[in-house]
């Protein structure tokens, strides 16, 4: 009977219990609207105090939140752009309507990059940039990689419609390895191709939910390859960012016909999130974007043996080598032709001796790239990710990016990729204290091929360049044949290329679509096909130790380990023999404190190791003073370094006229330079024999100093940011040309042109420098109107001669911008104007070299929102005066783009 009821109480005890609990669980649901449109909000964050219970609002500004407490609580609502708001709730059964009060922001933006730390922007450490979902959808661009070239500082390379580079404080290029890309803390940079692949997968303009943009030196924090900066994309989390979102963007481009035909087009996003609880949340996105693409038509002389432009056509120059026509890069001096015919008819001896005396150099007939290339871009992005709350304040993430498309790229040749795949997978787990991170990298170079190497070889296969019947053969006999007739030098030559390319494929015809189509298809250098199937394997981890350590200092704590396995059948590579792998490692650490209420320290330190160099140290110290209200002085000393990257350790590439060769101490071995020596070329080009000695290749690094100053004034609408930095590389890593005897034979004059040569890493025993500086100022008008100018100069200095340093930066630049976000009947109607000016300036690549003509462009929109779908109409263009430019020699000349576009719940 004891026993009985002992069951009985304890039961009863349980059952009062659970009743007591199950009361306490409230739900709380609500609106949160604009206050001056009353328009609803999405993606509003609403926690409750002094609980970890939180939510955000969906794509219509509804939420509901479950409260294990009794009422009434408190919940604290925000958004950037409007003010903190406080709300007590006592009763659950009613609808809570909040209603937010739009605030100014400017320089309130939180930033976490700078510090790996959240923090406002406008006490950041060092100098950053911000661009936020608004700042893009209200942008004139029609794609947001371009948004990022009018922030302060920046340049763009624009190798074609789909793939732009950008970067800052130099080295401006197709491939820049002294900068990072980061989206959602993956490395987008292609592991074996070596170019970042941002604008050809990963995210979607609807799935950007920031970028962050740190200028300068930031290995400290972020690993190699951060020397000039590094750029990290966010994507918008399907817990606080849900519904369907699509846009529609329909165009136009080469409206003039100067290039090709009018043609369309056409871009379309989609972006999916869904909360199915608070548990589970998931997104999927996807963007097509297909047109015709732009295209080189710099049909400049290129002298490739001294490596400058030069006056001549193909109609005056005999040798002549267009910069964007591709098979005229193979050369030959027929002098050898002419002293065989005078061998075999001793009576034309005398004749020919007197056109004899200098070398005849000439070069096969070429095609341009308009003619060789598919001009149909395509570009096709899918990416999904898992979210999954393991408890209220730990989130796991599955996330997959993968995408496919042609586009064009410029290294040591125009490249066209061509079906082109990648993918980006990783699983994450998130905390407020700490995170790890795992993540591959799987590229697939597709059926892309090298231009040059392709076109080279193509009129090899049609007619070869040697042996008897050969085209040089003919050609020389028939040059011979005019000037016997009396023919001039012009005619002569004209004549004889008629005779030469008798039998050459037209464009177009079968003939010519199957011979061009094999041998594309065939790995260089027999081919121009690049089977390029490099991986990259990595895993990363930090923690913020601040809620120990905070009686002494905000610590954070982190290391990452990375693994490329290069794979390239020996198309790239010197990986013939089988897959090469390159391991690094690091680990980091930095510490913070406030010193008084207007100084704060920040220092940190960070060890990399890769498996072919020794480690690296590289420390980083800065001071934020407060001199006033929401105005700072920050002062930084950074250290930054680079491995040399995959490529320049050991890309072996044949480009028919020269090799481009790594700097690993097998290339030695390889090339035989032990016993057969290489010289430097310039040198002997002047007579002169200067023997190149190939020392171990170590780690670039930089020490940079930097002072600025941000401040928000003029009754907070005004914000004004300067800086000014200097910084001094050691071991600077670029690129010289040597020579070799291709016999073996010692060295001589004539080997410049006749041997065999390379182009190969090297590191400058000099201090090169670098400075410059930047000012940007951003002002809130009334009635939602803004503006904002920015300038910035980047230069560099002590380049050692004979060195290919490709700093690439214009030396001013400025940007402008006119914007209104609403006006009109309800604030429905925005615009957008911006403006952007660069210096001349002198382009090293390994395409071509050249000075560059100063570039203007002016970008616009118009818009008008539909608030009850949250969509928008706009009428867009970008280089809306159709101005041609290019900022690369060799690169394609962009001309206006004008669209029409339909974005569904988009705000």
């Amino acid at each position: 009977m004891k026993k009985l009821v002992t069951y009985l109480s304890t039961l009863a005890l349980t059952s009062f219990i659970t009743m007591d609990a199950l009361a306490q669980i409230n739900t709380i649901t609500g609106l949160v609207v604009n206050h001056i449109n009353n328009e609803s909000l999405s993606a509003v964050s609403v926690t409750v105090k002094g609980s970890e219970a939180g939510t955000f609002t969906d794509d219509r500004g509804n939420f509901k939140i479950s409260v294990n407490q009794k009422l009434p609580v408190t919940l604290i609502i925000s958004s950037v752009g409007f003010a903190l708001q406080e709300i007590e709730v006592a009763n659950a059964a009613q609808t809570v309507t909040i209603n937010l009060e739009p605030t100014n922001s400017l320089g309130q933006e939180v930033v976490v990059s700078a510090s790996r730390v959240p923090q406002k922007i406008l006490e950041s450490p060092v100098s950053i940039e911000r661009l936020s979902a608004a700042n893009i959808r209200n942008a004139p661009a029609a794609n947001f990689y371009d948004v990022i070239s009018t922030l302060k500082g920046v340049d763009v390379t624009t190798s074609s419609l789909t793939f732009k580079t950008p970067t800052t404080r130099g080295f401006g290029g197709s491939g820049n390895t002294r900068f990072n890309q980061l989206v959602d803390g993956m490395d987008n940079q292609a592991p074996g191709l070596n170019f970042s692949v941002g604008a050809i997968i990963g995210l979607n303009e609807l799935d950007v939910d920031n970028i962050e943009l740190l200028l300068g030196a930031s290995s400290a924090l972020y690993g190699s390859g951060g020397m000039n900066g590094t750029l990290l994309m966010t994507s918008k989390n399907p817990f606080k960012y849900q519904g369907l979102s699509f846009t529609v963007k329909e165009g136009i481009m080469h409206t003039d016909g100067s290039e090709r035909s009018p043609s369309p087009y056409h871009n379309w996003a989609l972006r999916w999130g869904v909360k199915v609880s608070d548990k589970f949340a998931f997104k999927i996105t996807t963007e097509l974007i297909q047109a015709k693409d732009w295209i080189g038509t710099d049909y400049r002389d290129y002298d490739r043996s001294n490596g400058k432009l030069k006056a001549g056509t193909r109609a005056t120059d005999p040798n002549y080598d267009g910069v964007n026509v591709f098979g005229d890069e193979t050369t030959a001096d027929i002098r050898q032709v002419l002293n065989g015919v005078a061998g075999q008819a001793p009576f034309l001896a005398p004749f020919i001796s007197t056109l004899t005396r200098q070398p005849i150099n000439i070069s096969r007939t070429g095609y341009t790239e308009q003619q060789i290339i598919d001009p149909n871009t395509v570009n096709f992005k899918l990416g999904a990710s898992f979210h999954y709350k393991i408890t209220p304040g730990t989130e796991a993430i599955l996330a997959a990016y993968w995408g496919t498309g042609n586009t064009i790229y410029t290294g040591a040749s125009r490249y066209s990729i061509k079906d082109f795949k990648m993918g980006q997978y990783k699983l994450e787990l998130n905390n407020k204290n700490w995170m790890v991170r795992a993540y591959t990298t799987q590229e697939n170079a597709g059926e892309s091929y090298n231009l040059a190497a392709t076109t080279q070889n193509f009129n090899e296969t049609w007619k070869p360049s040697g042996g008897s019947t050969g085209w040089y053969a003919q050609y020389g006999q028939a040059f011979l044949a005019a000037k016997l007739g009396g023919a001039t030098d012009v005619d002569a030559h004209t004549a004889a290329r008629a005779t030469a390319d008798v039998g050459r494929p037209v464009v177009g015809t079968p003939e010519f679509n199957d011979i061009y189509n094999r041998v594309r298809k065939i790995p260089v250098p027999k081919g121009g096909a690049l089977l390029d199937r490099t991986n990259l394997y990595a895993a990363e981890g930090s923690y913020d130790l601040s809620s120990v350590t905070k009686s002494v200092a905000d610590i954070v704590v982190g290391g990452n380990y990375k693994r490329y396995v290069l794979n390239s059948q020996g198309t790239l590579f010197a990986d013939t023999a089988g897959t090469i792998g390159i391991n690094e490692m690091g680990a980091f650490i930095q510490a913070s404190r406030a010193i008084t209420n207007s100084v704060k320290i920040t220092a940190s330190a960070r060890y990399d190791k890769n498996q072919n160099f020794k480690g690296r140290f590289t420390p980083r110290i800065t001071a934020v003073f407060k001199v006033a209200e929401n105005s700072n002085i920050r002062l930084s000393y950074q250290t930054a370094y680079r491995f040399p990257s995959t490529q320049m350790q050991w890309i072996n590439l044949d480009l028919v006229s020269y090799k481009l060769i790594g700097g690993n101490e097998a290339f030695r071995n390889i090339y035989h330079f032990d016993t057969n020596p290489a010289y430097d070329r310039d040198s002997l080009k002047a007579g002169k024999t200067v023997l190149q000695n190939f020392t171990t290749l170590k780690p670039e690094a930089i020490s940079s100093f930097e002072a600025g100053y941000k401040s928000l004034i003029m009754d907070s609408k005004l914000l004004l940011d300067i800086y000014g930095y200097y910084g001094q590389y050691t071991n600077f890593l670029t690129r010289k040309v040597v020579v070799q005897s291709r016999t073996g034979s010692p060295i001589s004059p004539a080997d410049a042109d006749t041997g065999q040569i390379y182009s190969v890493p090297v590191n400058s025993t000099s201090k090169v420098k670098t400075y410059g500086f930047g000012i940007g100022l951003d002002y809130k008008l009334s009635r939602n109107y803004s503006a904002s100018v920015n300038a910035a100069s980047d230069n560099l200095t002590d380049v050692p001669t004979n060195f290919i340093a490709s700093f690439n930066s214009p030396k001013y630049k400025v940007n402008a911008t006119f914007a209104n976000s609403g006006f009109g009947k309800n604030n429905r109607v925005g615009f957008a104007v911006a403006y952007r000016w660069q210096d001349t300036f002198y382009f090293q690549g390994d395409l071509a070299n050249g000075n560059l003509p100063a570039v203007q462009t002016v970008d616009a929109q118009v818009s008008y929102k539909l608030p009850k779908t949250k969509s928008i109409i706009k009428l867009g263009a970008n280089n809306l005066l159709n101005q041609y430019y290019y900022n690369a020699v060799g690169n394609s000349r962009i001309g206006g783009l004008y669209y029409l576009s339909f974005g569904y719940n988009v705000y």
